[in-house]
């Protein structure tokens, strides 16, 4: 199978749909890059907007209710705070209030910017205030197949989907096959198998702790990693099966530690998988601090291979119950 960016892989996903069907659109800040779906589909089809968050944001969520199927690209999660009021209170709602009337098929696609450098208003990751809005699907995926597969999906689909891209995955590269193909949300990945505990990763966290696995590996604990794909919504059986299996459970995730998604899993196993749990989950998350410009202090605040290493060495120094 043929090896390509995650960015690409995301281009594709767009090209093919935008072919497959014509009420699909792109829309958002420097969409003009790449030129090909530009020289591709001309303008009318791939809009680049002005700085304006809240204006494209709500043009999208117009354009969707009338029959269009808009993906709209916020370079950065954190501006689209700009443009929250558009998604929280009429896209994740208006079906709702019109009684399933309306549909909402639109893409917002995000990206946080953790590890890279770019300070406390760029680098938070927000998916957590968003999964906390009903009527909003969330899909994070963490490899160039997903991400084709998962877009095309959320493009798809008759309900709004925010899509979550984080920085350090978007450099990364994977197979993809050239066939058409979609992954259903809800679905998550067992990207490694094991016996011993379950870590249950999203983003950048599933290569980190896929990395962690290999080396415990090597010191006799058999680590399985879950990727959960679709956050909402999440397969919680799958989870639970693993966590079955093993009997604990790291949770690795980079919103914040307070009321972050990781919290949130957390308490899911916690309430459904009580029975299963030999020891306490442990969760790795991001302090609660504003990002620092400083590597060494962004570092330290981030969820680490050698942060995973400790949570689930302390899972097995904790008695069983």
């Amino acid at each position: 199978m043929r090896e390509i960016s995650y960015n690409d892989a995301i281009n594709e996903a767009l090209s093919e749909e935008m072919s497959r069907d014509d009420a699909v659109f792109l829309m958002g800040e420097g969409v003009h890059s790449p030129a090909a779906l530009v020289d591709r589909f001309g303008t009318e089809r791939v809009r680049t907007t002005p700085i304006s968050e809240n204006g494209f944001g709500g043009t999208a969520v117009g354009a969707a209710v009338v029959g269009l199927r808009p993906v709209v690209e916020f370079r950065n999660a954190a501006f689209l705070l700009s443009g929250f009021d558009q998604i929280v209170s009429n896209a994740a709602k208006l079906r709702y209030m019109s009684g399933g009337q309306l549909t909402i098929p639109v893409v917002f696609m995000l990206s946080f910017s953790s590890g890279l450098r770019r300070g406390a208003q760029h680098s938070f990751n927000p998916l957590s205030w968003f999964a906390n809005c009903p009527g909003l699907k969330i899909v994070v995926p963490s490899t160039a197949y997903d991400a084709k597969g998962l877009l095309k999906t959320a493009i798809r689909d008759n309900n709004p989907v925010i899509y979550m891209r984080q920085g350090m995955v978007a450099t990364t590269r994977g197979e993809v096959p050239r066939k058409d193909y979609t992954i259903p949300f809800g679905s998550a990945e067992i990207r490694r198998e094991g016996v011993d505990v379950t870590i249950l990763a999203t983003l950048n966290s599933v290569s980190m702790s896929l990395a962690v696995a290999e080396k415990l590996a090597k010191q006799g604990i058999s680590a399985e990693v879950v990727d959960p794909r679709s956050l909402v919504p999440l397969d919680k059986k799958k989870i639970l099966s693993s966590v079955e299996k093993t009997g604990r459970l790291v949770v690795v995730d980079e919103s914040y530690e307070t009321a972050g998604l990781a919290s949130a899993l957390a308490a899911i196993v916690a309430e459904e998988g009580f029975q299963y749990l030999k020891c306490p989950i442990k969760r790795v998350s991001t302090l609660d601090v504003p990002f620092p410009y400083s590597p060494p202090l962004e570092d330290y605040m981030l969820p680490t291979p050698e942060k995973i290493t400790k949570a689930v060495r302390e899972t097995f120094n904790t008695k069983s119950r």
